[in-house]
């Protein structure tokens, strides 16, 4: 494999520390896990590699992590406090590599080529400690390929998002920048069904498993045999939490994510126009930073309500659900997020969500826990009219609230993270016996 790559070289850093483990009722399985992004106390790719490894190992599960060296800090610390038993190589490409990151489009070979040299160290490390079964869990993308079936043993790809698309309808609501870019995302997704290389992972993989019905929708049919969908994200049990009783003056919404155009960002602030014909006094918080600021500020002072909207260029994540407290509701109307993170924070801190009905955030939102809007065939004012209704009805209605609230912490309970490492390593694709 080096001889055909010159680029990639091993450069490898283990720590084992052992401790007790949990017992379990199923299996131990000795688990290699791929996570190209990992860290603790993080969000976004690195929170799903971390909460997923975190998760196998409190199943009792012996855990192996692949992961690149600028993750070492953060891992370090964290296990020099909390002795969990893992054991974690570290691979990278050559330092002058990591300039290719910064052009246009050269993440994506640069983290082809970390695919395959962390797959020259798999074989390796498999060699050595024959492991039971491989996982992919990150960049968490049914785009992005993974050869870690190439060891032979049970290859889980997943779970990974992307097939996600915006209706065609509110494209023209967003900049020509961002109606350019989902062109092309949508050409990509197509081309997927193409790609040898991710044709390859399919064939290899023992579950593929899509964080939505719309990912799964977009790998070729021939593979669904081999498909579950789970969710890539979930949250922890300490992250749930009863809210304290608070009786809301001035009703305040809550938007936290990046300021990019998919984010729906521009209906929730022309909705909130809608809302203060009705609600004088209501005002919304958007915590975030992103490209489209400008352009974001630019809607809200159009829509007259850049005096009513309080912007958070970012708060630090361990401080994050402090933003949940005081708020009517979390109003996220993504236009196709495969997961949302902030979505499950806010239900775990007991605020109902509002949000699309697409995507991550449109299967993780039931009506037990908050307000769906539909969207694949509404236009874009029908969809600000609705979304402005549901802020009036929660902002109005303490009763409602209070039931959502309440459902909102059952829902959260639902999607843990432990649940979905479960959920997916007990799965009947990954033991033909129980089929």
């Amino acid at each position: 494999m080096a001889r055909c790559y010159p680029l990639v070289y091993d450069h490898v850093h283990s720590v084992r520390v052992n401790t007790a483990v949990l017992a379990t009722s199923h299996s131990i399985m000795k688990i290699l896990l791929s996570a190209y992004a990992c860290e603790p106390n993080k969000g976004s790719e690195p929170a799903v590699g971390w909460n997923w490894t975190r998760s196998l190992i409190d199943q009792g599960h012996d855990v192996h992590l692949i992961t690149r060296s600028n993750n070492q800090p953060s891992i370090d610390a964290f296990l020099a406090v909390e002795k969990l038993p893992l054991e974690v190589s570290y691979y990278d490409l050559p330092k002058w590599t990591r300039v290719w990151k910064f052009w246009p489009g050269g993440i994506y070979l640069y983290y082809l080529l970390w695919q395959i040299g962390a797959y020259s160290l798999a074989k390796k490390l498999h060699k050595a400690r024959a492991f039971d079964r491989v996982q992919h869990s990150t960049f968490a993308s049914f785009r992005q390929p993974s050869f870690m079936g190439g060891l032979g043993i049970p290859f889980i790809f997943g779970p990974v998002g992307g097939g996600e698309s915006m209706p065609s309808q509110l494209r023209r609501g967003v900049p020509l920048a961002g109606r350019i870019k989902e062109t092309l995302r949508e050409l990509g997704s197509a081309f997927t069904s193409y790609d040898p290389m991710m044709l390859y992972t399919f064939s290899k993989a023992t579950v593929i498993a899509c964080t939505t019905g719309d990912t799964l929708a977009k790998i070729p049919q021939r593979f669904h045999r081999k498909c579950m969908v789970l969710p890539a994200i979930g949250i922890t049990e300490s992250e749930i939490r009863d809210p304290a009783e608070a009786e809301i003056q001035n009703p305040q919404f809550l938007f936290i994510g990046r300021l990019i155009y998919w984010k729906g960002v521009h209906l929730a602030l022309r909705a909130l126009a809608l809302v203060r014909a009705k609600i004088p006094q209501a005002s919304m918080k958007i915590v975030g930073k992103g490209s489209e600021e400008p352009w974001l500020r630019q809607v809200a002072d159009e829509a007259g309500v850049k005096d009513c909207v309080q912007w958070v260029a970012g708060v630090p994540h361990e401080n994050i659900q402090q933003e949940y407290e005081s708020n009517v509701a979390f109003v996220f109307p993504s236009l196709h997020d495969s997961g949302g993170m902030v979505v499950l924070e806010s239900l775990a801190a007991g605020l109902p969500v509002i949000c699309l009905k697409l995507g991550g955030p449109g299967e993780i939102v039931t009506p037990s826990c908050g307000i769906g809007i539909e969207a694949q065939r509404q236009s874009e004012e029908a969809i600000i009219r609705l979304l402005a209704d549901a802020m009036i009805s929660l902002a109005r209605d303490a009763k409602l609230r209070e039931s959502l609230s309440k459902n909102a912490l059952a829902r959260a309970r639902e999607l843990t993270w432990y649940r979905a490492a479960e959920k997916l390593h007990s799965s009947p694709l990954l033991n033909p016996r129980q089929n």
